[in-house]
C-alpha cells in the first residue's frame, strides 16, 4: 500500500515570530518564545508549523530582506535556539517548515555589498543591473509592489538595480547559474539541520525578462489587487516581464531534485501572478513544487459564487498538483474582519475554519485564527510597516494582522514584559488563550474540536471535490473518497436561510465546532453562519 505523504491534507500553522511570544522582554517575539508555546500549538491538532523569516536581517521588511541565509538574527535568538525548537517540535509530532526568500536579498547582504562596488567584481553579475536610458531614466517601466518605480540608481556602477519590492531588497539575477547554485546550497544547509520543508516567498519572481521589455498598461477595470491595492501604480500594468518567466520552471525542477534527496521534505510556493491559479497549476506539475497557494482567497470577495469559481478553476487546471488554501496570513487583513466587519464575530470565526478545512488540499492557518481575532486598528503613529506608511490612509498596511498574540487578559497580554513592538488591542486581550481555554463554547475549543474531527475523516483529507450550484449565500459541495460521499453546506451570511437538499438519501453527521443546520424532508435549514454535513447512504 502506498503511504500518503504527511503534507497531503495537512494543517499548517503559520507563526509570525515577531508577534508570537517574547521570551527576553525586548518587545519582539523570538525563537525561545516559540519553544515555550509549542505544547499549545500541538494541542490545536495541527500537523506542522511554518515560521516566517527569522534570519539575519536589517528588518526593512521585517525579515523578508535577508542579509545572511544561514544564521538567526540576534533579535530572534541563535542557531542553537532553532535547533532546540526543531527538536521539541519533532518530539511533539509537529513538522517544521521555514520561509525561504529566493528572488531577492537585503541591501546589506554580503553578496550585494560586493556586487554594487563596480562592474568587474566576482559578484558583479549576481544581481539585476541595467544601464540607464540615454536621458538617465530607468531602463524600462517596471513598478515595485511597494510603490514607485522598481529601479534604484547605484552611482558606483552608474547603473540601476531592480527591486520588485522595497529598494532595500535588490533582485538576484537567476539567469546566472552561480546564483541558482548558491540558493540551492543554503536550502541544503537547512535540510541538513532537519527542517521538513519550505514556504517559498514570491517563488515566481526569481527570473526577469532578459530583454527588459516594458510591461503593457492595464485598463482601469482590470486593476484587481492581489496582495496590493488598486490605487498602487503596480496595479496599472500587466506583469508579463518582471516575473513568472519560463526559465523559472527548470530551476524549480532542480529545487525539487534537491528536496527529493531528503525523504518527506516539502515545498509550498506562494504565487502572485497575472493568472495565479494557472501559474499554481503549472508550478505544481509533477517534478516541481509539492504545493502552491495564491492570494485568490485572501481578498474582500466572500460570496459563495466567488469561492466556488476560484476553487473550481484551480481544480480544472491542476490535474496532478496539490493545492494549499489560506484565508489569512501576515500580509492581509484578518479574514473574520475582512468578511464579517467589526467587531469580530466568534460564530463567523468558527464557520470560516470549517469552510477552509473542508476544501480539497492542505491548509495554512495563521496564528490567532484559532482565537477568532479580528483585524487590529493600528493608528498611523504606531505603524511599523513601510508598505502601510507609503499608502496611508487608503491602505493601512499589514500591521493590523501582525499585532502580538494575546495569551492572557492583561495589559501586555502575556506577550512581553517590555514595550510591545505593535500595540495590543483591548478586544484581543479579552479573546486571550487563557480566557478561551476553559470556555467550552470558545472559538479556540471549537477550532480544536473541528480539527480533531477532520483528522478522522479521510474523505476530507484526501477526497475529490465537486461543487453544487446554489444561490447566495449557500456554498455547497461534495467530497468523495473511495465509497464515501460527503455533502457539506455552509451559510455564509448572518441571516438564516434554507436550500433544497440534493437528491438521494443522506445521513446527517455531527460536526463539532461551528453552528449546525438540519434537514427537514428535502429542505435544508441553515441558521446564520452554520454548516451541515451528511453522508450519502
Amino acid at each position: 500500500m502506498t503511504q500518503i505523504p504527511w503534507w497531503r491534507g495537512a494543517v499548517i500553522y503559520q507563526i509570525y515570530p515577531r508577534s508570537f511570544l517574547d521570551a527576553n522582554g525586548d518587545g519582539v517575539g523570538d525563537l525561545p518564545g516559540i519553544i515555550e508555546r509549542l505544547d499549545y500549538v500541538a494541542s490545536l491538532g495541527v500537523d506542522a508549523i511554518w515560521i516566517s523569516p527569522f534570519f539575519t536581517s536589517p528588518m526593512a521588511d521585517f525579515g523578508y530582506d535577508i542579509a545572511d541565509h544561514r544564521d538567526v538574527d540576534p533579535l530572534f535568538g541563535t542557531l542553537a535556539d532553532f535547533d532546540r525548537l526543531l527538536a521539541k517540535a519533532h518530539a511533539l509530532g509537529l513538522k517544521v517548515m521555514i520561509d525561504q526568500v529566493f528572488s531577492h536579498t537585503s541591501i546589506e547582504h554580503a553578496w550585494f555589498r560586493e556586487s554594487r562596488q563596480d562592474r568587474t567584481n566576482p559578484k558583479a553579475d549576481w544581481y539585476v543591473w541595467a544601464d540607464p536610458r540615454e536621458d538617465g531614466t530607468p531602463p524600462n517601466n517596471w513598478m515595485s509592489i511597494f510603490g514607485g518605480v522598481a529601479w534604484q540608481w547605484e552611482p558606483r556602477r552608474e547603473q540601476y538595480f531592480l527591486h520588485n519590492f522595497l529598494a532595500d531588497q535588490p533582485d538576484l539575477d537567476f539567469h546566472n547559474p552561480a546564483v541558482q547554485q548558491a540558493t540551492l546550497d543554503y536550502v541544503r544547509f537547512w535540510l541538513d539541520r532537519g527542517v521538513d520543508g519550505f514556504r517559498l516567498d514570491s517563488i515566481n519572481f526569481c527570473f526577469h525578462d532578459k530583454q527588459l521589455r516594458d510591461n503593457p498598461a492595464k485598463p482601469l477595470e482590470k486593476r484587481l489587487g492581489r496582495g496590493f491595492s488598486t490605487d498602487n501604480p503596480y496595479a496599472y500594468q500587466y506583469h508579463y516581464y518582471n516575473n513568472t518567466q519560463p526559465e523559472n520552471l527548470p530551476f524549480i525542477e532542480r529545487l525539487r531534485g534537491l528536496l527529493d534527496e531528503y525523504p518527506g521534505a516539502v515545498s509550498l510556493g506562494e504565487i502572485s501572478a497575472e493568472d495565479s491559479l494557472a501559474t499554481t497549476a503549472e508550478y505544481t506539475a509533477p517534478g516541481r513544487l509539492h504545493m502552491g497557494y495564491s492570494f485568490e482567497l485572501l481578498v474582500k470577495d466572500y460570496s459563495a459564487a466567488y469561492i466556488r469559481d476560484t476553487v473550481s478553476r484551480l481544480e480544472a487546471t491542476m490535474t496532478e498538483g496539490w493545492p494549499c488554501w489560506a484565508i489569512s496570513n501576515h500580509d492581509v487583513e484578518r479574514a473574520v474582519t475582512r468578511w464579517g466587519g467589526h467587531p469580530a464575530q466568534p460564530r463567523l470565526a468558527r464557520l470560516l475554519v470549517a469552510v477552509l478545512c473542508s476544501l480539497r488540499g492542505s491548509i495554512c492557518l495563521y496564528q490567532g485564527e484559532e482565537l477568532g481575532l479580528g483585524e487590529a486598528d493600528v493608528p498611523f503613529e504606531a505603524l511599523q510597516d513601510p508598505y502601510g506608511i507609503t499608502f496611508w490612509p487608503n491602505f493601512k498596511g499589514r500591521d493590523g494582522c501582525r499585532t502580538p498574540m494575546p495569551w492572557l487578559d492583561a495589559p501586555l497580554a502575556g506577550f512581553t514584559s517590555g514595550a510591545p513592538w505593535l500595540p495590543i488591542p483591548q478586544e484581543h486581550q479579552a479573546s486571550a488563550v487563557a480566557v478561551q481555554e476553559h470556555d467550552p463554547h470558545s472559538v479556540l475549543n471549537a477550532f480544536r474540536q473541528f480539527l480533531a474531527w477532520r483528522r478522522t475523516m479521510p474523505t476530507l483529507l484526501l477526497g475529490d471535490i465537486r461543487f453544487l450550484e446554489t444561490a447566495e449565500p449557500v456554498l455547497m459541495f461534495e467530497r468523495r473518497h473511495g465509497d464515501e460521499t460527503l455533502l457539506l453546506a455552509f451559510n455564509l451570511s448572518a441571516e438564516a436561510t434554507q436550500v433544497a437538499l440534493p437528491e438521494g438519501e443522506w445521513h446527517a453527521l455531527h460536526v463539532p465546532g461551528p453552528d449546525a443546520g438540519h434537514a427537514d424532508g428535502d429542505q435544508l435549514h441553515l441558521p446564520a453562519q452554520a454548516m451541515y454535513c451528511a453522508r450519502r447512504a
